[in-house]
């Protein structure tokens, strides 16, 4: 982004020792698993690819602006905030969209992991706070991609830790500057009661957390596309989103209808993930889980993350619908469906094939497990309940102290000191048998170079398996890990 002179600005980021950790095969292989894998085949907005492409030869599409926007594009209310608007505009029109909309709500950014790829974006973002520029209101961020408190690490992966987000206290500080909420409302399940981000229906967005994004639109009916990091900061600042794609009642309507036929309640997670790898980006109404979530409350809006996170992870889907249970479902039914939609059968086979195809990709791909992870996107305050009341209670059984391997609880602060409020002596017992509860996500840790020669980590979550190294196993296998530190016969 270029100053008032037209000079181009350079970074205020200090220079990052993570150069000593390229140029060798691991550091390769980390950055490949952290590659999202559907990016060649996904527009990344929820917006069909094939709803976007268009003749090259006819003119290039414009959107109509009212007056008040386009004196902002013409310069009259700053130069600054006038890149914003002609961003914002251009990524609009090279989506086809009509118009602009008002934001409402608050804000959701992912735009926190301070790499040095994220410079770029750090210095935009410091020209519109230094021209006096904020979000239209408060907003919240994903969490650090690290914890350094509450995750046991050694003194070697701090420091290549520290190197890999070198700029991770500048993108902090510029987020202050534009409106953040502090750091206990830093969460990717930022919907919460307890952090309360959760817009009302039909509420138009500008979010680019997938799993928050899909969270959002499905179960809570408000209006956003995947938005990228740093478009959705400018957006946020402008106080204004192109109208397109997920924002449209054309867009929310399903290609896809998802038959689910299992003979008992499916592991969520897996269920999502076959629903994304099948569907891509199109948008899902899924038939057939009505029965297994009740009404939507506490317990079944943690089943209902769970399953959207993957089908936003494992493919691409930045809404889905769910008959009887989701605001749009409710109210309009299979008329959601499209002409000539198309249909996928999952029944109990079928998640077991998709399971049994998750890759392993340790290292040492026999090792023995040394962590567990559960809860990426973070934990409602009733999955902490269930989790801390089940490995207690296994533990008292088998006439167990502790756990055998960590098991680590990721949760937003808030949550945690609900839950702590809510259930102290659990909390106690839960700490006392090696149980930890932390406000990262995800696991970045896991796949950089060295340590993956070393941490062999085991989760139930399909997003944190679709990202990282950590190999995935269903709730009760993962109990059995972290009281034996064995994979069970026949888990894998």
């Amino acid at each position: 982004m270029a100053n008032s002179t037209g000079q181009t600005t350079k970074s205020t980021a200090a220079t990052t020792d993570v150069a000593l950790l390229t140029g060798n095969e691991e550091y390769d292989k980390f950055l490949e698993i952290g590659a999202d894998p559907h990016g060649a085949m996904c527009t990344g907005t929820g917006h069909s690819r094939d709803d976007v492409t268009h003749d090259p030869s006819a003119p290039p599409h414009k959107m109509t602006l009212t007056r008040d926007e386009q004196d902002v594009m013409d310069g009259k209310k700053g130069e600054v905030l006038a890149k914003v608007m002609k961003t914002v505009v251009a990524y609009g029109e090279a989506f086809g969209a009509t118009k602009l909309v008002d934001l409402g709500g608050h804000p959701h950014t992912v735009l926190l992991g301070g790499t040095p790829a994220v410079t770029p974006v750090i210095d935009i973002l410091n020209e519109c706070a230094d021209a006096g520029l904020k979000s239209y209101a408060e907003y919240t961020i994903n969490p650090r991609p690290y914890d350094f408190y509450n995750v046991e690490t050694d003194p070697e992966q701090q420091f290549k830790l520290q190197a890999m987000f070198s700029t991770q206290t500048d993108i902090e500080k510029v987020h202050t500057r534009l409106g953040a909420k502090n750091y206990n409302y830093w969460s990717c399940a930022c919907y919460w009661p307890e952090v309360g981000n959760a817009p009302a229906k039909g509420t138009y967005l500008a979010w680019s957390e997938s799993s928050a994004v899909n969270y959002s639109n499905s179960v809570l009916g408000s209006r956003s596309n995947r938005n990228s990091g740093g478009i959705e900061m400018l957006c946020n600042i402008l106080g204004k989103a192109p109208y397109f794609g997920l924002m449209t009642d054309e867009g929310r309507k399903a290609k896809w209808l998802i038959d689910v036929r299992t003979e008992s309640e499916p592991v969520w997670s897996v269920l999502g993930g076959a629903i994304g790898m099948k569907v891509m980006e199109d948008v899902p109404y899924i038939a057939g889980v009505d029965k297994y979530l009740g009404q939507v409350d506490g317990v079944s809006m943690g089943k209902l993350k769970d399953m959207g996170a993957a089908t936003a992870t494992n493919g691409a889907v930045g809404l889905y619908h769910v008959e009887n249970i989701t605001p749009d479902a409710i109210e309009h039914g299979r008329d959601l469906l499209v002409e000539g939609y198309q249909t996928y059968v999952v029944d109990d086979a079928e998640i077991e094939r998709v399971r049994k195809n998750y890759p392993n990709l340790w290292t040492k791909k026999d090792a023995k497990p040394t962590r567990a992870f559960v809860g990426c996107p973070h934990n409602s305050f009733h999955q902490l309940y269930d989790w801390g009341m089940t490995v207690t209670h296994a533990l008292a059984n088998r006439r167990q102290e502790r756990v055998a391997i960590p098991l680590h609880l990721l949760c937003s602060p808030l949550v945690k000191n609900h839950f702590l409020e809510e259930h102290p002596e659990l909390v106690r017992d839960m700490m006392r048998a090696g149980i930890t509860f932390t406000n990262t996500c995800p696991l970045t840790f896991l796949g950089m170079p060295g340590i993956t020669k070393t941490e062999f980590a085991v989760t139930n979550s399909n997003k944190s398996r679709e990202y990282t190294n950590a190999r995935f196993f269903k709730d009760e296998d993962i109990v059995e890990i972290v009281l034996t530190g064995e994979i069970p016969d026949g888990a894998a």
